[in-house]
C-alpha cells in the first residue's frame, strides 16, 4: 500500500534530518531522539502502525455506544434516549449484545487508522515538497486539509467492506451472521463484491469532510494552545504536559467532525440496511432516503455521536502520539511560542 522503503529512501537521500539525542539536562523537556528519520519509509511505517492502534482499539472500546447511535439512525422510536438504549440492549441481549459488530469494527478502524494516519504524513510531507517550504508555511492550513483528504480517500477503500458488515450486524432486527466470516460470506452471496462497497461513495462524504476537520483543526488548535495559552515552546514541555495539550486539542476537533459529518452517517446506516427497489440506482436510493428523512431526520443521533466522537478523536491523538513518544518520535503539531521581548 505504502511506496516500498527503497523507493522512499532514495526519493528522500539527501533531505532526511536525524534527531539530535536528549541532553542529560533535559530531564522534564521531551526532545525526540529516535533512530528513525522523519520522512523516512521507517517514518511512515511507524506513523501507519500508530494509526492502527489509534483507530482500532477507541472504535472498537466505542462499539456500543456506536451500535445505539445505528441502530437510533434506522429506527428514531426504536429507544428514547442514550441510556434507555444501554438498558434495553443489555436486558435483551446482555454484554455481548452491546458489542454487537465489534470484530469488523476492529478490522475494518484498524485498516483505516492505518491508511489516514500513515497516508497523512506521507501526503504532508510529499505536498509540502511540491510546492516548496515557503508556500508549505504560509498555506499550512491547506496543507493540512489536501494531504488528510487524500488519506482519507484511500483509508475508505480499506474500510468500507468491514463498515457494511458492521452496520448490518448492529441493525438486522434478527441476527444478521453466528460470526465474522459467515458475514462477509453472507453479503458476498446475496449481493457480490458491490454489497461491500454500495456504501463507499456516501463514507467519503461522511469521512473525507470528517478527516479534513479532524486533522486540521487539531493542528490547528495545538499550534494556538502552545502559541497563545501556554508560555514556553513544546519543546520545553515533558511528555505528560505535550500529551495534554494533545488530547485537549483532539476533544475539541473531534465536536466539530460530529457535527460535519452526521448527516453523511445517517445516510450511510440507512443505505446499508434498505434494500433496493428493482432497478434503483444506489444514487436513487440516497435521494429517496433522503426525502424520506427529511431534514430533521438527518440529525438523529447527533448527541451521542458527538459525545462518542469528541471521545473518540481525542483518545484517538492521545494514543497515536503516545505510540510516537514511545517511539522516541516528537508529537504532533505544535509551533514554538514567539520569544518576549
Amino acid at each position: 500500500m505504502f511506496p516500498s522503503a527503497q523507493t522512499l529512501n532514495s526519493a528522500f537521500k539527501g533531505t532526511q534530518k536525524p534527531f539530535v539525542a536528549a541532553s542529560p539536562a533535559e530531564k522534564k523537556a521531551f526532545v525526540a531522539h529516535s533512530t528513525v528519520e522523519v520522512n523516512s519509509a521507517r517514518y511512515f511505517y511507524t506513523c501507519a502502525a500508530g494509526g492502527v492502534l489509534a483507530c482500532g482499539l477507541t472504535h472498537y472500546a466505542m462499539t456500543p455506544l456506536d451500535m445505539l447511535k445505528c441502530r437510533m439512525q434506522v429506527n428514531k422510536n426504536l429507544y428514547s434516549g442514550v441510556f434507555d438504549g444501554f438498558k434495553k440492549v443489555a436486558s435483551a441481549e446482555g454484554i455481548k449484545g452491546l458489542f454487537t459488530g465489534g470484530a469488523p469494527t476492529l478490522v475494518g478502524y484498524s485498516l483505516q487508522g492505518m491508511g489516514k494516519y500513515g497516508f497523512y504524513e506521507y501526503f504532508k510531507y510529499l505536498y509540502a515538497g511540491a510546492v516548496g517550504e515557503e508556500a508549505a508555511a504560509k498555506y499550512k492550513t491547506l496543507l493540512y486539509l489536501s494531504a488528510s483528504a487524500s488519506a482519507e480517500l484511500i483509508a475508505d477503500v480499506m474500510l468500507c467492506p468491514m463498515e457494511a458488515l458492521k452496520v448490518k450486524m448492529q441493525t438486522s432486527s434478527t441476527p444478521f451472521a453466528t460470526s465474522f466470516v459467515g458475514g462477509l460470506s453472507k453479503i458476498h452471496a446475496a449481493e457480490g463484491m458491490s454489497g461491500f462497497y454500495k456504501g463507499l461513495t456516501p463514507l467519503w462524504l461522511r469521512q473525507i469532510p470528517y478527516t479534513m476537520v479532524k486533522f486540521a483543526t487539531f493542528e490547528k488548535t495545538v499550534e494556538a494552545i502552545y502559541k497563545n495559552i501556554l508560555s514556553k515552546p513544546k519543546e520545553e514541555y515533558g511528555k505528560v504536559e505535550q500529551l495534554a495539550v494533545t488530547f485537549s486539542a483532539g476533544y475539541f476537533a473531534g465536536i466539530f467532525c460530529a457535527i460535519v459529518s452526521h448527516p453523511a452517517d445517517t445516510l450511510v446506516s440507512k443505505l446499508n440496511n434498505v434494500a433496493k427497489a428493482e432497478g434503483e440506482s444506489t444514487g436513487a436510493l440516497a435521494v429517496r432516503i433522503l426525502k424520506d428523512l427529511g431534514f430533521a431526520g438527518v440529525w438523529t443521533g447527533l448527541v451521542p455521536r458527538i459525545f462518542m466522537i469528541g471521545t473518540l478523536t481525542g483518545l484517538q491523538w492521545f494514543i497515536y502520539d503516545s505510540f510516537k513518544v514511545a517511539t522516541g518520535l516528537p508529537t504532533t503539531g505544535g509551533a514554538a511560542a514567539p520569544k518576549k521581548e
